[in-house]
């Protein structure tokens, strides 16, 4: 069994399992069990020695007599509150993703902007034990910060993934040969200046999708891939979640609601010398030059910075929670790590 194809997570709670704990005000803590250690809120403490050894699901008590719920967290969980060197791919989008690629097992993926690592994740699971998924990251910090996270996750890193620290169009040559990737999946801030470069890497029929927050850089990805004529026309979208509180007969919608988080777009590589027929439609004002592309896209495409100082301190935590997995697993003696270990603040 591939070490990332792990078994459904079961058992008792051991030493390095991460833990979702639900108080009696439904507020959310996640920590990493450690025999000694204790647990601190501002209505009392709770051992950790009192969760290790109790079943998935179960409810403690701390020294107060204030009961917890106690479970380990879905990879949803995991991704919403493991240390973060850039913005997330949130799980709403993350399905989108695997859904509109048409990630399957034993897919050879591309993945550039991996940022925390929170959608290699879901990657890795799709792809199965068979797959190969090859990310691609600017920033040591960030890939550093994603290693952590998967790590903390997996228990190890997986053999199925590698991280290549450095630009996709001059890394992806090197790492994939010409024509053998089945998908590809760009998160990052200029991804039309990668649009040639995917269409030399992708297999025939094989899929590019680009995750972008603004319509400035919808457009201008839509339009290099229109241009490269190597692809069939871009599909854009957006997902929006709104829960609902059901209660007797109080049903009604959520006050807030998960809206704009960003748009995909999707398009196909065409085969070699392929010319798409002409689409028959009204005329329009799509008519544009440059100088309108880039008064529609200036510069400054809205990069959030994180500081360093903040973002030493996530590697720090990405790592140390790399060290408790793998510590875990290590006093287990089993060749096959517990799955996942999942998390939600």
């Amino acid at each position: 069994m591939s070490d990332h194809e792990l078994p459904a997570a079961s058992g008792p709670f051991r030493a390095g399992d991460r833990v979702q704990l639900t108080g009696p005000r439904g507020h959310l803590h996640t920590i990493t069990l450690e025999p000694g250690k204790v647990f601190h809120t501002h209505r009392g403490p709770l051992p950790h020695d009192a969760i290790i050894g109790r079943p998935d699901g179960s409810v403690v008590a701390n020294e107060a007599g204030i009961e917890h719920l106690a479970l380990r967290p879905l990879l949803t969980d995991f991704v919403m509150s493991m240390p973060r060197g850039a913005a997330i791919v949130y799980p709403k989008d993350a399905a989108q993703i695997l859904a509109q690629a048409d990630i399957f097992p034993g897919a050879t993926v591309v993945e550039a902007g991996v940022g925390s690592g929170a959608l290699s994740l879901w990657l890795l699971r799709a792809i199965g034990p068979e797959g190969r998924l090859a990310s691609f990251e600017r920033r040591d910090e960030f890939a550093d910060v994603a290693r952590g996270n998967v790590e903390t996750f997996f228990g190890r890193l997986p053999d199925t993934w590698s991280l290549t620290v450095g630009d996709l169009q001059e890394e992806l040559p090197n790492a994939l040969p010409d024509g053998s990737v089945d998908r590809i999946v760009l998160d990052m801030l200029a991804p039309w200046e990668c649009v040639d470069a995917c269409a030399t890497a992708l297999k025939p029929g094989g899929v590019l999708l680009c995750y972008v927050a603004t319509v400035t850089q919808l457009s201008r990805v839509a339009e290099a891939i229109r241009a490269s004529g190597s692809f069939t026309r871009p599909v854009s979208n957006e997902t929006m979640v709104r829960g609902w509180h059901v209660e007797g007969l109080a049903v009604r919608p959520d006050h807030r609601m998960i809206a704009h988080t960003g748009f995909l777009i999707t398009a196909r590589l065409l085969a070699p010398g392929t010319v798409l027929p002409e689409l028959k439609r009204r005329a329009s004002k799509s008519e544009y030059s440059d100088e309108d592309v880039e008064a529609w896209t200036p510069g400054a495409l809205g990069e959030r910075v994180v500081s360093p100082k903040s973002l030493r301190k996530r590697v720090r935590e990405a790592s140390e929670s790399a060290r408790l997995a793998r510590e875990r697993d290590e006093s287990a003696g089993d060749s096959s790590p517990a799955e996942g270990d999942n998390t939600v603040d």
